[in-house]
Formats: C-alpha cells, structure tokens, sequence
C-alpha cells in the first residue's frame, strides 16, 4: 500500500454551507486558485445542481483552475470534483459543470443507514443497491474519475455497507468515499469501519482509493480521521479552518501537520505546501465571515503565543520547550515586514508576490494607492495589514452601494450622531444622519436610512489584525432579511433561512463596521434581485457530510 494521502478539499461545497458563509462566484473562484497552490489533489468545486449560479462557478473553476497555464502544460492541476446525488439530473449537471477541467470527477452519495433509507430516503436496502448499481454506472459512462460515498456510513450497518461498495466498485467507482456524516463515531470505531471495508468488500483492488469524510460533532473529526488513514484509507476529506455544517468538518491544516509533525507515528505523505496555510485559513475567514477562534490548532491567533512566565522562560532557552512546530512551517511569519511610506511598488510588489498574490500593472497601481493611504497613517505595514488590504480592495463583493464618506460624534457629552456619504446605484451621491445608542449603531442607521433594506443584524465581531495604537481594525457581520429568503431543501423538504456576511478593514474601526455591513446588504440586494434563484450556498442539508 502507497504512503501517499490524496487531500480532497470541499471548503467551497461542504463549507460554504455553514449558516452564513456565503462567498461570491469570483470568491469561490480566488479560493480555489490558492487551493491550487496549497498543493491539494482535489477540489470539490460546488453542487452544480443547486442553482445555476453554482453550476457555473464550479465551471468557471473547473475551466480555470482544472487547467495549466497557458505555456506551462506540465505544471500539476488539481482534480475538479462536482457533488451530486445519486439522480441522473444531478450527475447530468455534475458532468456539465466539471468537465472543461483537465482532470474531472463526479462525486455521488446515497444514504446507507437505517434512520436515513427509512425517514429520509423512503427506500428498502435493495432499492438502495439498484439505486447505486445504475447510478454510478451512468456516472461512469460520462466521466471516468467516480467518487462514491454511503452517507451516514458511520451509523450504517458494516455488512450491507459491503454490499454496496461491492457494487458501486462493480459499476465503475474508482474512490470509495465513508463518511461520518454526523461525527456519531469514536477513533477505535472508525479504525475497525475502514478496515473492516478494506478486508470485506467484495471487488475490492489496489486501484480503488478509500477515502474518509468525518464531522466534528463530538471534537473528534480530525481523530477519526487519522484513524481511517491510519487503517488503509489514502484520501482525506477537509475544509479550511475546519467550517462545515453544524460542528464543521476535518480541517485540512489540523491533517497535514498531524501528518507531518507526527511523521513517524503515521509514516504518511501529502502534498500540501504547509506554509501557505495560514494565508489561505485568512482568505477563508475573511470571505465566508467566519471568524478563526484564537484557540484553533495550526491557525488560531494564539497558537504560537506563549504568555505564562515559565512558558515564556522555556521558549527563550528553546522554542521545541513549548512549540512542536515551526510557525514558519505553517507560513505564520513573526517578524514585522518593513514596508512604510518610503517604500515604492517594486518592493511592494515582491512582497506581495512572496504572499502568493501576482498582481498585474493596474491591480498594483490600485493596491499602491490603498497602501500609501494606509502608511500616511501607520509607521510600519505588516503581512496582515497588506492581507487585509488586498482582501478589501479586490475580493470584496460588487458593489451596489458603497462608502463615499463617514463623520461620527460621540461621547459623554451627547447623543452619537453619525453621518454616512453612500454612492448608490445609479452613480448618485446620497448623504444621511442618524443618532444611534453607540456609534456604530447610528452609522448603521443612517446606512439604513439610504438603502432601505430592511433586516436583522445577527452577529458583529471586531479584531484588531496588528498591534499598537495604529492597528488595522477588522470587522465581520452577519445580517438576515428580517422576511427571511427561505429555501426548501429537495431531499428533505426543510426550509432554511438564507444569512449574509460582509468583512471591512480599515485602520479606523468605525469605517470597517461601515463597509463591513455595507459588503453584508450587497450580497442581500443582489440575492433579492436575483429572485427566485437560489444562490449557491443555500442547498447544503442534503450533502454527504
């Protein structure tokens, strides 16, 4: 058996469907391209078949990123996977939107449990197997890369669970994919499933990949994990910063440097450039609006801190005292970039591109100018300030009202007033003042007064991304249209309340709280405007994990 574990990323299908984590199609896109330079196997691109819209962003990605360069036709393309369930319309729309990539795959699931056939799908255990006979097999007749998952294999019978890899092997599956969909199972449990399939499927050969999809229900997603590798399985199912549905899934960064660090325990391989890990846990936390706790392994702001006198003692002596890994493993850079108001595009440019972001002459002239603007204000520009800024210039979300200007009184004295300055629409300038029970309350009230949007605000988190006085200040929020865009889930018939976030950053606090909520009702206005569309990231209960 190969040493060599495939890493199967679905941040942008499995994750995007954390309440709230609604990423644009040119967001998904940028993820996807700083996958690519992660080093992982596959990309689960999208469900082409919850909308339009995510067909064609998963075609875009499957065009743009499934593909090499022009004039560099060796370089290495990840896989571009496209979920569907196991209904020829699906597969249909899976097909469509992943086969411009160089390297495609259909991934298909049928629920395998008890609870599932009886109270979701309404299916008997043979019905189920002529289910997965046909449908894999018709799968295989458009693309020869299938992926197969029995989902909620972790609760499923072992036994029939053989039965149906068996056939889903016979009709032409070429990975075999056990989820623990809903995190129900132990280490020791999840072990024995996954060398139990090894040794029992029948059909089972040195070309079938077993791979392992586990949920963090019970904190032990990344354990189970391990475990299934540990048993034979060489495919890892996984999202940036771990985000997935309830609890959130396997992270990527938690399997690559467990594999890494404890090298000799596992003996495993991957291809993961682990340095650009925490760029990408950024671009994450930033586009989806979801904050990384400061406690998360490899990723969180506290991660490689050390405040405890004895700690800080041993780390003095020798950073193996109290640190198991390098932060610059991980591409946690603890020395201050010396960029400021003295340094020019060149240097700027170099230091961006060591970021992994190739700017062209024009984005370059935009980010110059953004840059400059911020050093009037700061004394040194650090890597996160300039994550920031690239984040905020280029990724934000289209805009249909924008911050033109934003004056706040406030204070002891009397009532915070504020007054915002918006560009609408139409080109046209419109300017109003509110007073609010804070500042940021009389800001978003005046906000609200020009775009007439009316909606409830769930969840406002303010950081500072750097230290000192003249920190960059970052903001996230999440809003909902106080008459929620509900959507009905096909296979469940369960409706979900659609939830939008936004990200700002500026070094004035109050200014990132303005294009924070700003970027959070654009992305409700387009929703509203696109009608009975769904976006992309509304269809997630019915998934395999």
């Amino acid at each position: 058996m190969n040493n060599y574990v495939k890493i199967f990323d679905t941040t942008l299908r499995d994750g995007e469907q954390s309440p709230g984590a609604t990423m644009t199609s040119a967001e998904k896109l940028e993820v996807a391209r700083a996958l690519s330079r992660l080093g992982v196997d596959i990309i689960e691109a999208g469900f082409p078949a919850a909308s339009p819209d995510d067909l064609e962003a998963v075609r875009r990605i499957a065009a743009e990123v499934g593909n090499p360069p022009k004039g560099d036709e060796s370089a290495k393309v990840p896989v571009i996977a496209g979920l569907a369930r196991a209904i020829k319309e699906d597969i249909d729309k899976a097909w469509q939107a992943v086969r411009e990539a160089q390297n495609p795959r259909i991934h298909t699931f049928l629920a395998t449990s008890e609870i599932h056939m009886q109270h979701k799908l309404n299916m008997t255990r043979e019905q189920v197997l002529e289910r997965v006979a046909n449908m894999v097999a018709y799968a295989r007749s458009l693309c020869a890369d299938v992926e197969f998952s029995p989902e909620d294999a972790g609760r499923s019978d072992p036994e029939f669970l053989y039965q149906v890899l068996g056939v889903a092997i016979q009709a032409g599956a070429t990975t075999l994919n056990i989820p623990d969909t809903v995190g129900y199972t132990t280490p020791d449990e999840f072990g024995g499933l996954i060398a139990g399939i090894i040794a029992n499927t029948p059909g089972m050969h040195e070309g079938i990949t077993i791979s392992v999809h586990t949920h963090d229900d019970l904190g032990l997603a990344t354990a189970n994990a391990l475990a299934g590798m540990k048993a034979g399985a060489r495919q890892a199912e996984v999202t940036i910063n771990g985000i997935g549905e309830r609890a959130g899934n396997t992270s990527l960064e938690e399997v690559a440097m467990a594999l890494r660090t404890r090298h000799p325990v596992y003996g495993l391989e991957t291809g993961i450039d682990t340095t650009q890990i925490a760029r990408v846990s950024k671009l994450v936390s930033n586009y989806t609006g979801i904050v990384v706790q400061p406690n998360k392994a490899i990723v969180g702001s506290n991660a490689f801190a050390h405040e405890a006198g004895i700690h800080q003692a041993g780390m003095l002596k020798h950073n193996q005292t109290y640190e198991i890994m390098r932060p610059e493993d991980v591409g946690v850079n603890q020395s201050r970039l010396v960029l400021g108001k003295h340094s020019g595009r060149s240097a700027l440019r170099a230091r961006l591109a060591e970021m992994g972001h190739g700017l062209d002459d024009h984005e370059l002239d935009k980010a110059f100018t953004r840059f400059k603007e911020l050093a009037d204000r700061k004394k040194v520009i650090t890597d996160a300030d300039l994550e920031a800024l690239i984040a905020d210039e280029f990724y934000r979300p289209r805009d249909i009202y924008s911050l033109d200007g934003l004056q706040v009184a406030c204070g002891t004295m009397g009532l915070p007033t504020a007054t915002v300055r918006l560009r609408g629409p139409d080109g046209k300038i419109h300017t109003h003042a509110s007073v609010g029970t804070g500042p940021v309350d009389a800001t978003y009230k005046a906000i609200d007064a020009v775009v007439k949007v009316h909606n409830t605000l769930l969840e406002f988190n303010v950081h500072a991304i750097t230290e000192g006085i003249d920190a960059l200040g970052e903001v996230t929020v999440r809003v909902q249209p106080q008459n929620p865009l509900n959507k009905v889930d096909a296979q469940t018939e369960t409706e979900y309340a659609r939830v939008f976030g936004g990200h700002g950053a500026d070094s004035d606090i109050l200014v990132a709280s303005a294009k924070a909520y700003l970027a959070a009702l654009n992305k409700l206005i387009v929703a509203q405007t696109e009608g009975s569309q769904p976006s992309h990231t509304d269809v997630g209960v019915m998934m395999v994990g």
